[in-house]
């Protein structure tokens, strides 16, 4: 089975509240809220791949010192296997803005639950949510 690996980014306002984004029509899982991130391009490191991500899919800019791991998926689906690192940000410049389309929520964490999410977003909840109680 492939080993697919993702990066995703809990991005955290003053708030402290989570930004979450809907996949669009048209994609695998479309209509389900994710966080923030996408696939590695070959030789790049995780966090180059999120620093490039983020600037592409919400124009903001944030240092690498500015990504801290929080936990990590690993979930078997049909066609591949994804292993997805959790990144939080607390610090970046530029206003986020949906590049891309996709709506964006900023949602506290204890209410993450009330949107529907990919199977392997799912277990990433409960290390934000004490994270951020």
């Amino acid at each position: 089975m492939k080993l697919t690996l993702v990066v995703a980014c809990a991005l955290i306002d003053a708030d402290n509240r989570v930004l979450i984004a809907q996949r669009p029509e048209g994609k695998q899982l479309a209509g389900l809220w994710e966080f923030p991130g996408g696939k590695l391009e070959p030789g790049e490191r995780p966090e180059e791949a999120l620093i490039r991500e983020l600037r592409e899919e919400l124009g903001i800019v944030t240092q690498e010192g500015c990504l801290a791991p929080l936990t990590f998926a690993s979930h078997a689906y049909e066609s591949f296997h994804l292993l997805m690192p959790l990144y939080v940000c607390r610090r970046w410049e530029g206003t986020v803005t949906s590049n891309e389309g996709q709506t964006l929520k900023w949602v506290r964490a204890n209410r993450l639950r009330d949107y529907p999410m990919p199977p392997a977003d799912i277990p990433l909840i409960p290390p934000l949510v004490e994270l951020l109680m």
